[in-house]
């Protein structure tokens, strides 16, 4: 028996040296693959309000065999990521985004965290990143518009560049100022890079002194020039910029290369998003047969990223996706009984006290969805407006994300796309 043993104990570690050696069996180490995705998308991109990368890490080390795709993680989604062996959700919308205080099973937040946890799920959220991107979701919005040319609303900045500094000081220094000492002091000061070289002013030869500084620096460096009415007066003070992205950034707006009706324009948007309806509001003077040439897209909250931009048409969402989120909040909190201290008393009717109940500190402080007045504002300049519920302008590009990452991941690792998520709102 004990003979037999020993036997059987090279064909086992033989078989687990096979598996893992085995190129057939694709995976990634976690921090290999947030490098790629960063490389595809970088989260520099997204807006400093929102909360995007990784959400929830298991202990390391953590290999992903399987990444699963979806718009919004909910309960029912998780559900189904368990039972498709996900190691890794990218979730578009940020499943945490206010910080939570506490881990429990008390609200369905939390209960995601820790579902995630036990079962060894890392959450990611690429949100304004891939909205920003030049292969994102507004690029993919614009698609279904037909040919055309588009560039960003907002373009992004580049988020490095050489250039050191926030601003930019230039003072002319006499030959009968102590140019020694100046350099000294300014170079004195923290977080300043000084340059200098000879430059003639009034038939004057004198030096021309640059630095770059920080903010707090900036204070610093006036202080002491103001100490010299003949430096101070003739000193230059440049905010310097990052260089704008040309294809990077929020929104899109889109030249057609030909112009079409705006009924042409609804069936082509309906069909791309693979909705039966779209809400429309026709711009003063403007029918179904109006000729549109430039469109204005930004998927979901897209109300202070469209205004103001020349259009003939905006196509974004509507505000139903925040109320629902807020008429679900004010509804959990009259079941549970656990009013905030700004609620007004339990017996006030429910539906009046339903839209005051999430104050606008406890809503999402990025771009806001388009209003009742947003769109009158737009219809009477002229702008017919296409609004679709929130995430019915997002949920489309997936099926490309999946594709595309494909392809970036050099598919080492199963992409699968959510078939539970789904806008909370239906036309019925």
């Amino acid at each position: 028996m004990l003979s037999s043993h020993l036997r059987l104990v090279p064909t086992r570690v033989q078989l687990v040296r096979s598996l893992v050696r085995n190129p057939s069996s694709s995976f990634m180490d976690l921090k290999a693959l947030l490098s790629s995705l960063n490389d595809f998308a970088s989260l520099s991109f997204a807006e400093s309000w929102d909360n995007v990368g990784l959400l929830v890490e298991p202990s390391p080390p953590h290999t992903v065999n399987t990444l699963f795709l979806t718009n919004d993680l909910t309960e029912e989604v998780m559900e189904e990521a368990l039972r498709k062996k996900a190691d890794f959700i990218l979730s578009y919308h940020p499943p945490i985004f206010r910080p939570i205080k506490r881990i429990t099973w008390k609200t369905w937040k939390e209960r995601l965290v820790i579902r995630a946890l036990e079962n060894r799920i890392a959450i990611y959220s690429p949100h304004t990143a891939y909205d920003a991107a030049p292969q994102g979701v507004n690029n993919w919005l614009a698609k279904g518009l037909g040919v055309c040319t588009s560039r960003p609303i907002h373009p992004s900045k580049a988020p490095n560049y050489p250039t050191e500094g926030t601003h930019r000081v230039e003072f002319n220094v006499n030959h009968t100022q102590d140019l020694d000492k100046v350099m000294s002091t300014v170079k004195g000061i923290s977080d300043v890079s000084v340059t200098s070289f000879s430059a003639r002013t009034d038939d004057e030869e004198q030096t021309r002194v640059s630095l770059n500084c920080s903010q707090q620096a900036l204070m610093q460096v006036v202080a002491f020039l103001s100490q010299n009415r003949q430096l101070y007066q003739k000193t230059e003070i440049l905010s310097l910029e990052k260089p704008l992205l040309l294809h990077t950034g929020m929104g899109r707006l889109c030249t057609l290369d030909d112009s079409v009706s705006l009924a042409t324009l609804i069936e082509r948007i309906k069909r791309h998003l693979k909705l039966s309806h779209v809400r429309l509001a026709l711009g003063a003077g403007r029918t179904l047969e109006s000729q549109v040439k430039v469109v204005a897209v930004c998927a979901g909250s897209g109300s202070s990223v469209l205004q103001g931009a020349e259009a003939d048409l905006y196509l974004t969402a509507a505000n139903l996706y925040q109320a629902f989120l807020s008429f679900a909040f004010s509804y959990y909190c009259r079941v549970t009984k656990n009013f905030p201290t700004f609620m007004p008393p339990p017996a006030s009717a429910f539906i009046t006290w339903a839209p005051r109940l999430v104050p606008k500190a406890w809503l999402l402080t990025g771009p806001r969805e388009m209003s009742h007045h947003d769109v009158l504002d737009a219809a009477s300049q002229g702008i017919n407006v296409i609004l679709c519920e929130h995430s019915n302008t997002e949920r489309g590009f997936l099926s490309d994300l999946r594709d595309a990452l494909s392809v970036h991941l050099e598919n080492k690792i199963n992409i699968i796309l959510s078939e539970a998520d789904r806008d909370p709102l239906q036309v019925v």
